[in-house]
C-alpha cells in the first residue's frame, strides 16, 4: 500500500492512503491520525489500512478525492530520528578521488552513518530554504527505510523484518560547509539543514520483485531545471543493504518506530548512468584534468527525483521543489 500525509494545518498532519496509480486518496485518520501513530500501532492498523487501500484502489468509496502533490507534507514530517548513510561506495570514491585521496579500507568494511535533521522533514513540493548561495547548495538522490521498533543488537538476518516502509529522500547537503564542519571533529550538523521525502512511502510488496528484501533494484531519475543529472540504479554497487545498515545503527541503542535509515546517494560505478549529486558531477570534472565547471544550485533551481517500476510508472511520486532563499523576519 501507499501511505502519505495531508496538510491540514497541524505539525503532524493527516494520514492518507494513496491508490496505487498516486491519483486518489482517501483519509485514514479513522485508523489512526498520523503515519507515526500507524507505525507505533502497527500490526494493529496495518490491516486495516491495507483494507482501505482496496477501497481507494477499486474506487469503492464515496470519500475518495483526487490528489494534489501539494497538499502534502513529508509522509514523516517529524520523524524521531534520521539516520543516513552513505552505501554506495563509488560515490566516497569519486570525491576522495577528486582530491587526490584514497578511500579508507575500513569505510568498506563498516558503514559510514551520521544523525540527520529529522525535524523537520519537507514535504514533496516544498521549497528548499537556504540562506546563501555561497553555502554550495546541493541536492542527494536517495532511497530511504522507515523502520517499526527495532531491538538493540538486532542481528543482520532478522533486521530485514523490521522495515515498514520505503521511500524517495533529496538529503539536502551545503557542500562548502561541510568541510569546516568535519575539520572540527564532531560531525554534521550546520551543513546537513532540511531534506526532503517522496510524496508516498509505500509498503515493500508494492515494489514486486525489484524489492529483494535487502535492496530497490530501480532507477533513480534526478533532473536539475529538466536536465537530468543522473538515473542510477538503486539495487547495483550498494555496498551496505538496508538490513546491514539497520544491523548497524542498532548497535548500541535500540530503534522507536518511524525511524528512518537513508541509502546515501544513489550511485553506480557505470558513470553513463549519471550523478546522484551534483558534487559527484563535480569530481568527475576535477577527475578529468580540469577545474570543477558544474555549479551548486541557484536560488530559482528546480530539482525533480523519481523512481520508475519497469513499466515507466511512478511509484513514489516525484519530489520536485524549488531552491529559495531565507527570507528574515
Amino acid at each position: 500500500m501507499k501511505l502519505a500525509t495531508l496538510k491540514d494545518g497541524t505539525r503532524d498532519g493527516c494520514l492518507a492512503v494513496v491508490s496505487r496509480d498516486l491519483k486518489h486518496a482517501l483519509k485514514a485518520d479513522h485508523i489512526a491520525p498520523t503515519l507515526q501513530a500507524a507505525l507505533d500501532d502497527w500490526d494493529y492498523c496495518a490491516p486495516q489500512l491495507e483494507q482501505l487501500y482496496n477501497e481507494v484502489n477499486a474506487r469503492q468509496s464515496t470519500r475518495i478525492f483526487d490528489l494534489d502533490p501539494q497538499q502534502l507534507m513529508a509522509p514523516l514530517p517529524r520523524a524521531h530520528q534520521f539516520a543516513d548513510a552513505s552505501s554506495f561506495l563509488i560515490h566516497a570514491e569519486l570525491i576522495r578521488k577528486s582530491r587526490g585521496q584514497d578511500l579508507p579500507d575500513g569505510w568498506k568494511k563498516d558503514p559510514l552513518m551520521y544523525q540527520g535533521c529529522s525535524d523537520p522533514l519537507l514535504g514533496p513540493c516544498d521549497d528548499v530554504i537556504a540562506a546563501s548561495e555561497d553555502h554550495g547548495i546541493d541536492l542527494e538522490m536517495e532511497i530511504a527505510v522507515i523502520t517499526g521498533d527495532v531491538p538493540m543488537g538486532v542481528e543482520r538476518d532478522k533486521a530485514g523484518q523490521h522495515i515498514r516502509l520505503i521511500a524517495l529522500m533529496n538529503d539536502v547537503s551545503l557542500r562548502n560547509l561541510i568541510g569546516p564542519e568535519l575539520a572540527k571533529g564532531f560531525g554534521f550538523f550546520q551543513s546537513k539543514p532540511p531534506s526532503s521525502m517522496s510524496p508516498v512511502a509505500v509498503t515493500p510488496d508494492e515494489l514486486g520483485e525489484a524489492w529483494d528484501g535487502r535492496r530497490v533494484h530501480l532507477d533513480c531519475h534526478a533532473w536539475v531545471n529538466g536536465e537530468l543529472l543522473g538515473k542510477p540504479n538503486g539495487g547495483k554497487d550498494m555496498q551496505f543493504n538496508f538490513p546491514r545498515l539497520i544491523e548497524h545503527a542498532a548497535k548500541t541503542r535500540p530503534l522507536g518506530a518511524g525511524t528512518i535509515i537513508g541509502s546515501g546517494t544513489v550511485s553506480n560505478r557505470d558513470r553513463s548512468t549519471g550523478a546522484g549529486c551534483l558534487f559527484e558531477r563535480r569530481a568527475e570534472e576535477i577527475i578529468a584534468g580540469g577545474e570543477a565547471k558544474t555549479p551548486f544550485l541557484k536560488f530559482g533551481d528546480r530539482v525533480k527525483i523519481e523512481m520508475l517500476d519497469a513499466e515507466g510508472r511512478s511509484v513514489f511520486g516525484a519530489i520536485d521543489q524549488a531552491i529559495a532563499q531565507l527570507v528574515k523576519t
